[in-house]
């Protein structure tokens, strides 16, 4: 079948730059799936995105849809014909409705099963030009973009992220007779707004990348991030030092323009005395421009991006130059004023801060923090005092100028604002550390205080907002609490901290509450946060049935569980394991169905008859002498590794000896030795889930 190459290009005013990726591959992807849904079949899908156009190329696209064979049935053939030998109405009514003669309608055989003795029609229904189809499966697919919100322009009721302006739909030289969001289809799209404002006529698909990149217009998304990432790296060398180029800051910069062209600018050396964050938090978030470091620090320059080539390109450096002046004008005017007051001294402006409502301000939640970080202070004979202090100081400095400018300073403008004031190393550190680890793989506090007031904060919102019913439901988790969850057993866990969850979670509960948290709170949150194990274990490639082993003994010490699956995962990994969890499991299951938690784990010698019962029964008793000390040491690894020599002698066991035998003293003292059995396994995990 004959096929051509399809362009669809959306022309509109400027697209929200943090959105235009999303916006081109959901509708590359739409686009895609709706040229599937209809049957047509093509060999490759370019997209392309830029600040004012989305554009797709199809290359390889079917001419048209293939043909379809349709059966239609209709009522029983005994009732298509009346008395006189003519077609009844039911007949009748049949033939028109799958629009044929009487000539055409058949019975169908036997082979048609439950539609055998039906009146039959076969039809072929022919496919429809695929440059019919174009124009609806392009604005299907601009319909379900993810807008948030939709915005109309003059006097049209059409909806769009921004007014259109022009329609691309080309199906190889043809331009396609249809409309997408109140346009006509055309083959003229527009060049560089400033460079080539004019119309620019595209002949085919296969010239558009050309035609534009010759009107100044670098279409392709991928392509313009890659020049813009190596021109600025090469601006960095230029200035001797490095660019430091974030993903997130490239993206931007990508949908902001057309024709990039890196430019590097200057600014006052003595603006350097301000923290490095603030001057490239007010240089990225506003201005949009690449800073530079050089040996570890912030150099004195920046580089943007401008979507022009221009003549003078001084010029264009000055201009920038003269915006950025006031934005660390003022980082400068914050980090000097705040300086004045000690930090200690904002305390109070936190009562007039509600951190939610039925759970107090920001100095309430602070209180709260110094209270449980205390408590878990003095259980690791861990300095309180500095806990105290870093706790009192954790929130100050939410209400200073510079992070009501900089809300991402939050924490290390306390961090600054803390060692100006000449506060202790590790309380100056916790300002920072409190808020981590902020994302999955982040860094852990490398303090012990750090960890403390972290771990206190986290603990403090799960159990009010427990507390007040604010559960994460499905992906509504508006107070990120999965984060808040895995940062506590992370911090547990890779800090070694060996405080139970359970206690951590009272403690909490029992502190001063603007509203009492629910009775139970504690219950629902603690089986919250231990279902986050199975997330975290996942990500590491442990199967969730090791973590379910360990959860089943209803342990509530993080570190411990930790500590057992990794244990349970390596053993898992042994050629005895599957055995012993089969085992483990017919061990419970007769255990279950006599008596359970009634039969008393101690085995008389004198009623062992038969050797493979005796020589479990020695193993088991060795066994015990040597696993006891490891199992209460944390050392599970090698109490497993023990435990799978047991192998051999429980598989003789349960291949010759009839746990069930008629003396009833040699039953119950094959059941002692089978809970004897269990015991040893039970006292690391339930291996039987394995």
């Amino acid at each position: 079948m004959n096929s051509r190459d399809f362009l669809v290009e959306l022309g509109t005013e400027e697209l929200p730059p943090k959105a235009l990726k999303t916006l081109s591959d959901a509708f590359t992807q739409g686009v895609e799936q709706g040229v599937r849904d209809a049957g047509l079949t093509f060999q490759n899908v370019v997209s392309f995105a830029a600040p004012r156009r989305l554009a797709i190329r199809i290359e390889g696209l079917i001419e048209q849809q293939a043909d379809q064979q349709e059966t239609l049935f209709g009522p029983p053939a005994k009732m298509a014909y009346d008395a006189d030998g003519k077609l009844t109405k039911a007949a009748e009514g049949f033939a028109a409705r799958a629009g044929v003669s009487a000539d055409a309608l058949q019975t169908a055989p036997d082979s048609e099963g439950k539609n055998a003795g039906k009146l039959m029609v076969q039809r072929t229904i022919k496919g429809k030009q695929t440059a019919e189809l174009l124009p609806a499966i392009v604005q299907n697919s601009l319909d379900k973009l993810p807008i948030a919100k939709r915005m109309r322009w003059g006097a049209s009721r059409i909806e769009f992220v921004r007014p259109v302006q022009w329609l691309v739909m080309l199906f190889g030289n043809d331009v396609v007779d249809g409309s997408v969001l109140g346009l006509q289809a055309g083959n003229t799209s527009r060049g560089h707004r400033f460079h080539a404002p004019g119309e620019i006529t595209i002949a085919n698909p296969a010239e558009y990348q050309d035609k534009l990149r010759a009107a100044y217009v670098m279409a392709d998304f991928a392509e313009r991030a890659a020049l813009i990432k190596e021109q600025v790296t090469a601006a960095g060398k230029q200035l001797g030092g490095e660019a430091i180029i974030s993903d997130d800051l490239l993206n931007e910069v990508t949908a902001l323009n057309e024709w990039p062209v890196a430019l590097a600018g200057s600014f006052d050396e003595d603006f350097l005395r301000v923290p490095p964050e603030a001057l490239v938090s007010s240089m990225k978030e506003h201005q949009k421009y690449f800073h530079v470091m050089k040996d570890g620090k912030l150099m004195p320059n920046f580089i943007t991006i401008a979507n022009i080539e221009s003549k003078d390109p001084a010029q264009v450096i000055a201009g920038n130059e003269k915006v950025i002046r006031p934005r660390l004008s003022d980082a400068a005017f914050f980090w000097d004023t705040d300086r004045k007051q000690p930090l200690a001294s904002r305390f109070p402006k936190l009562e007039n801060v509600v951190w939610v409502n039925g759970l107090g301000s920001i100095a309430d939640k602070t209180r709260r923090i110094s209270a449980l970080a205390s408590k878990m202070a003095e259980r690791l004979n861990a300095d309180s005092a500095l806990v105290q202090r870093a706790a009192h100081l954790c929130k100050n400095d939410l209400v200073s100028n510079m992070v009501g400018e900089f809300d991402d300073l939050q924490g290390l403008a306390g961090k600054y604002y803390a060692e100006h004031d000449g506060e202790p190393a590790d309380v100056a550190a916790a300002m920072v550390e409190q808020y981590m680890p902020a994302f999955a793989g982040d860094d852990l506090p490398s303090t012990q205080t750090g960890a403390l007031i972290a771990l206190a904060d986290r603990l403090d919102s799960l159990v009010g907002l427990f507390g007040l019913g604010q559960i994460p439901t499905g992906s509504k988790d508006p107070f990120a609490l999965r984060r808040a969850s895995l940062g506590v057993l992370r911090i547990l866990v890779e800090k070694n901290i060996n405080i139970d969850l359970d206690e951590l979670i009272d403690w909490a509960i029992d502190a001063p509450w603007i509203t009492t948290p629910k009775a139970n709170t504690k219950a629902t949150l603690l089986d919250y946060m231990l279902d986050r194990f199975s997330a975290w274990y996942a990500d590491e490639g442990i199967a969730t049935a090791v973590f379910q082993a360990v959860r089943a003994l209803g342990i509530t010490n993080a570190l411990d569980i930790n500590r057992r699956v990794q244990a349970v995962h390596q053993f898992s990994q042994l050629d005895a394991a599957v055995a012993l969890a089969a085992a483990n499991k017919r061990v419970s299951n007769i255990l279950a169905k006599n008596g359970g938690d009634q039969v008393i784990a101690d085995v008389s010698t004198h009623l062992l008859q038969q050797a493979e019962e005796t020589a479990l029964a020695e193993q088991v008793a060795t066994k015990q002498q040597v696993v006891t000390p490891l199992m209460a040491g944390g050392d599970y690894s090698a109490a497993l590794t023990e435990l799978a020599e047991l192998r051999t002698a429980v598989d003789a066991f349960f291949d010759n000896v009839m746990v069930m035998a008629d003396d009833e003293a040699v039953k119950n003292n094959r059941l002692a030795l089978l809970k004897q059995l269990q015991g040893l396994f039970i006292g690391i995990a339930d291996i039987s889930v394995l």
